[in-house]
């Protein structure tokens, strides 16, 4: 077998999951309308539920060894719970530049969370990789805002949702030593439509009148960016540290911009392909390796 095989595979997975996690966005922004933030967290949630639940079926998953089930749920109310809901409500309280901002001090604070709590190294390189990503993702949010609107309630909101998407990534780290990937996705978001179980009598009631366009974007949000991005992200995450997966969906920003343009005809502005560009450039240099002062060795070396 090829060697480099498994880091192959899981930078692929990586792959999937930014770019799935970039299509969101357009299925957000129609479910969104329609559907009020705690509904379209738990209807997208059920959807991924359903989804996961059936794979496990057919492929006779068990369930996750006791070791997982702490990390399984504390990212499954932190991540899949809590932080949908906040960022569907928070980015309905303020524009897209400031909700870039806060939201997307996410990945550096897993970095840091990472170092502290699992012990991960903290390159010069992943550093400045996110510091170039973050400016990036700035300008994107900046440059797509339109019409600026804020509140203290959506700060805070987005704020909220950034602390729990990095708690979430951290705990669910360890869960994946003694447990699958699918396994930790599947039950993280069976925790999180738990979660979301007060929000049921919203949902019936909006579902009843929402269009189906709008309902079949939320149904997609579940299959699509939730079921399957997330069992991606997992598989990556259990062969990389915390740090360099939460720098890799920097890539998000400037696929997003890509998606609005041949999905909605947003086309961008000079700011916005800048913040684009900004946004792979840094996570090429985050997810880059210093060269060896000698020879290479002949182990293969870690990736996504």
């Amino acid at each position: 077998m090829n060697p480099r095989r498994p880091d192959l595979l899981a930078a692929g997975a990586a792959t999937v999951t930014v770019v799935l996690w970039a299509s969101a966005f357009v299925s957000i922004r129609s479910a969104g309308t329609e559907y009020s933030p705690g509904a379209l967290a738990l209807g997208r949630l059920l959807a991924g539920v359903l989804t996961l639940g059936a794979i496990c079926v057919v492929r006779r998953e068990g369930l996750p060894a006791r070791a997982a089930w702490p990390g399984i749920l504390i990212s499954g109310i932190l991540w899949f719970g809590f932080y949908m809901v906040a960022l569907n409500w928070g980015e309905q309280q303020v524009d897209a530049g400031t909700a870039a901002l806060v939201v997307n001090i996410g990945p550096i604070l897993i970095a840091l969370l990472g170092a502290r709590i699992l012990g991960d190294a903290l390159p010069p390189r992943l550093l400045a990789g996110m510091a170039v990503s973050f400016a990036g993702a700035v300008a994107v949010g900046l440059s797509m805002s339109g019409e600026g609107r804020s509140s203290v309630l959506g700060v805070v909101l987005c704020l909220l949702a950034a602390v729990a998407y990095a708690g979430g990534v951290v705990a669910q780290k360890p869960a994946l030593a003694s447990a699958s990937a699918l396994q930790v996705t599947t039950y993280g978001c069976l925790v999180g439509a738990v979660v979301c179980l007060p929000f049921a009598g919203q949902l019936v009631h909006e579902a009843a009148d929402a269009p189906v366009s709008a309902t079949l974007n939320m149904v997609y949000l579940g299959v699509f960016p939730t079921a399957l991005a997330f069992t991606t992200w997992a598989y990556a995450l259990a062969r990389t540290t915390a740090g360099r997966m939460g720098a890799t969906t920097y890539a998000v920003p400037a696929l997003v911009v890509l998606m609005s343009w041949l999905a909605l005809g947003e086309v961008p502005g000079l700011l916005t392909l800048a913040g684009g560009v900004l946004c792979l450039a840094g996570v090429a240099v985050s997810r880059s390796r210093a060269a060896a002062a000698g020879p290479r060795p002949a182990k293969a070396t870690e990736s996504a």
